[in-house]
């Protein structure tokens, strides 16, 4: 029997060729590798110049990279070299390590992206890709130029986690965010979006079979990302970072975002976008991809897009 959403997958890699990117696996080290969506211009080797500034889109958990930023792709390749990877047990990028930690993922992804000519870029991350994205700009500042993050936080500690889950009605991240049935799914979308997605059931199991391999490695990952409330610290970050959330947003509610940004301090800017939820860039991808335009475009040429 057809599986629908894997039928969709020649659709979605055409558009992203159709936006001048093509698909590239980088082995970073021996039983590690990590695959990518990447301009097709992109010289493995060596080093490449590049008139456009560079621009990496982190996933979430719940899709790999090209679903979740379907929408904004095309519209940053204008003026942005883009890559889009998976991170470690996301699509194709797998590894032999024990290392579940944000910051393995952060030092593969900074490896790959130095192997793919990459020494200075812009780093937009979502949920748990936004953990990534954080930790990323913490070790690597001459890497990271800018933060934009939505829906996410510095560092799951056991206070938020413990806090949003019991709000949500969750006993634990994976009933969450690794649902086993469609239940389950539903449940998981019906606190992401805004407004009630409606798909068939027969969608929902192809979604489940598709977009939740790895399962044990995926769990594994969610229990890496709590630390002790004890162990938390506010990296003092050099770079812009731009809180982009949606405004009922119930994952990362948005007083959540507000106390972040003033953690940050005076670096840190905030955008809410009306109408959305977690899921803001898919709920309101009109609206999202013109705000990151504009905060990107202002940050790389210094004015505003027109």
């Amino acid at each position: 029997m057809v599986n629908f959403v894997a039928a969709q997958k020649p659709l979605l890699h055409g558009l992203m060729k159709w936006a001048g990117l093509k698909q590239q696996t980088v082995e970073i080290e021996k039983g590690t590798v990590m695959t990518f969506w990447v301009p097709t211009e992109t010289k493995t080797k060596g080093k490449e110049k590049r008139k456009k500034p560079a621009v990496v889109l982190v996933h979430g958990f719940a899709a790999e990279g090209i679903v979740t930023w379907q929408f904004q792709v095309g519209a940053l390749t204008s003026k942005f070299a883009v890559y889009v990877p998976d991170l470690l047990f996301f699509g194709g990028s797998l590894t032999s390590s024990s290392d579940r930690s944000p910051t393995f993922q952060a030092e593969c992804l900074a490896k790959a992206l130095a192997q793919l000519g990459v020494e200075r870029c812009g780093m937009v991350g979502f949920s748990y890709g936004g953990m990534v994205a954080f930790k990323m700009a913490e070790l690597y500042p001459e890497l990271v130029s800018c933060l934009v993050i939505s829906g996410s936080i510095i560092a799951m500690t056991d206070s938020i986690s413990d806090t949003t889950l019991n709000r949500l009605g969750f006993a634990s991240s994976s009933e969450l965010l690794l649902p086993n049935s469609v239940k389950g799914l539903k449940a998981l979308l019906s606190v992401a979006a805004h407004k009630k997605l409606w798909f068939p059931d027969r969608l929902h199991r192809d979604y489940l079979e598709v977009m939740f391999t790895n399962r044990k490695e995926r769990a594994e990952l969610l229990e890496s990302l709590v630390i002790s409330n004890k162990d938390a610290v506010i990296p003092k970050f050099s770079q812009n970072v731009h809180l982009l959330w949606g405004e009922n947003d119930q994952i990362f509610n948005i007083e959540l975002a507000k106390n972040m940004k003033e953690q940050l301090g005076d670096k840190a800017t905030m955008e809410a976008i009306t109408k959305a939820g977690h899921l803001v860039h898919i709920e309101r991808p009109c609206v999202y991809t013109k705000c990151l335009k504009e905060f990107l475009v202002f940050t790389f040429f210094g004015q505003h897009e027109e």
